[in-house]
């Protein structure tokens, strides 16, 4: 471990003693910011607590969500995350809970109660901590995960959106600014600009801005696109790290199965080294800053053994190349319900148990994005729709349209299935929480206690294997960029 502040020196992260540190770990995604296949329900985290708030009453939704908080991360998640050897946990928040949109510029302060709680608690335990705004206001991608239920990403268009960000980020440096277990600050996650411009432009405001109130922690800064474009990116900022997300098909259920080849381990090096070409440019370090497969689920998938051993095999390929690039990384994700966690929900914990049926319908609707499950009905009644809209004489463009790796297929299930009819869906899945005592309330978000949790020990282990990267002596990550074989 590196002692006092962490900063930026060529191309690694030092401490004030000058030695270097690799950060590795996880996200604790569907936290502070929900996101629906990290816990289970539809659409996006706004939506869901307004719901919540209609079936439930105040003091009870209050209750609720104060607990689910309380027990998602605690001093036991810390102790289990230190024992794997991992030094780093990404922290998402939604900026609702320090802001709203009806009385912008006005901090709520209750929004620190459980963020200065793990940010103290992964401290104590040798835990470092980014902190990553995942929503901004007006939303920064047309996607779930940033909490925006238009499919328009009105940030970019809107400085008003912008001005308040740079305020609300200058109110949190101000908070942590003597932190030195805070690693630093990601302002926006995964960012899609169309035009692509004006997320480079933004951060050259957003870093002095910061910089004013709080000189000395690193800003991890997301690529455009999902954080895998670089467009009109041509000046490095200073004490700035620039981080890419490394996804790969083979890790997903409608991508091939990962079978070790050379070929396919060429193709993931490839993937990565493209994604990481503005870090050679620039000569600064290297952050993943999300990446991972999702896993078969026992009574949902064929050949669940198979095809997680190939999707441990797909991920530890990952690593190996990050290891051999000394690249800083957090995994996504840390818990959740099953899909992808280090840890995860009980099948027969309470929460799981009310849920059980709803989620089966969420499977068969599409309602996730994520991990998509093949679904007949809703094969049936969309396909016609695309292959209607991709006629020459309809719609020649549709297969053209931002994001450029999004099918109409994927443009318009996101615009039906993932938008629309979760929107509608919102209260059927509060009604499930309708006339609980306070008691069984507390018992649904203690499902998602540590000591009510399951353990993915492939992954864990795969994890643990990696979580020290053997010392490459004195070659930096772009000699070996330049070293590269492929």
């Amino acid at each position: 471990m590196a002692s006092g502040f962490l900063r930026v020196e060529g191309e690694f992260v030092v401490g004030e003693d000058g030695r270097p540190v690799v950060l590795r770990g996880a996200a604790i995604g569907g936290w502070m910011n929900m996101e629906n296949f990290i816990t289970g329900y539809p659409g996006m985290e706004s939506k869901h607590r307004a719901a919540m708030l209609k079936v439930l009453g105040k003091e009870k939704y209050e209750f609720f969500f104060d607990k689910f908080l309380e027990y998602f991360f605690g001093e036991e998640d810390a102790k289990f995350f230190a024992s794997k050897g991992l030094n780093c946990i990404r922290v998402p928040f939604n900026h609702r809970h320090f802001e709203d949109d009806s009385n912008p510029r006005v901090l709520k302060e209750g929004g620190f109660k459980h963020l200065d709680r793990v940010i103290d608690i992964c401290a104590k335990n040798g835990i470092y901590t980014i902190l990553d705004m995942h929503t901004v206001p007006g939303g920064q991608n047309p996607d779930w995960h940033s909490d925006n239920p238009t499919n328009y990403a009105a940030f970019w268009d809107y400085k008003d959106h912008q001005d308040r960000t740079i305020w609300l980020w200058q109110q949190i440096a101000a908070r942590y600014k003597d932190n030195p277990w805070v690693a630093g600050y990601n302002p926006i996650n995964e960012p899609c600009d169309p035009e692509h411009w004006r997320l480079p432009a933004f951060y050259d405001r957003l870093e002095p801005a910061i910089r004013k109130v709080d000189p000395r922690h690193i800003l991890w800064l997301d690529g455009n696109t999902f954080s895998m474009e670089w467009k009109f990116f041509e000046n490095p900022l200073p004490n700035c790290v620039y981080a890419l997300h490394d996804y790969t098909m083979y890790g997903f259920p409608k991508g091939s199965l990962f079978t070790g080849s050379q070929d396919e381990k060429n193709t993931l090096e490839l993937q990565f080294l493209t994604k990481a070409e503005i870090m050679y440019r620039f000569k600064t370090p290297i952050w993943n800053g999300e990446f991972g497969p999702v896993y078969a689920q026992k009574g949902l998938d064929a050949n669940v053994e198979k095809v997680n051993s190939a999707r441990l095999n797909c991920l530890s390929a990952q690593l190996d190349i990050y290891d051999k690039y000394k690249c800083h990384w957090n995994i996504w994700l840390y818990k959740d319900i099953g899909f992808q966690g280090m840890v995860y929900a009980d099948p027969e914990s309470k929460y799981m148990k009310v849920c059980e049926r709803w989620l089966a319908k969420k499977r068969r609707l599409q309602l996730d994005a994520w991990g998509r499950y093949p679904s007949q009905e809703v094969e049936e009644a969309v396909s016609p729709l695309v292959n209607y809209i991709d006629r020459a004489d309809v719609c020649p463009e549709s297969k053209n349209q931002y994001p450029p790796n999004w099918d109409t297929d994927r443009q318009i299930t996101r615009l039906v299935n993932q938008i629309y009819m979760s929107n509608t869906l919102n209260e059927e899945f509060a009604n499930l929480f309708k006339d609980m005592s306070f008691e069984e309330l507390d018992e649904c978000a203690k499902s998602f206690h540590f000591d009510n949790c399951m353990q993915r020990e492939g992954l864990n282990r795969t994890l643990e294997e990696h979580a020290h990267p053997v010392c490459l002596g004195d070659r930096t990550p772009s000699a070996l960029w330049r070293m590269g074989t492929l």
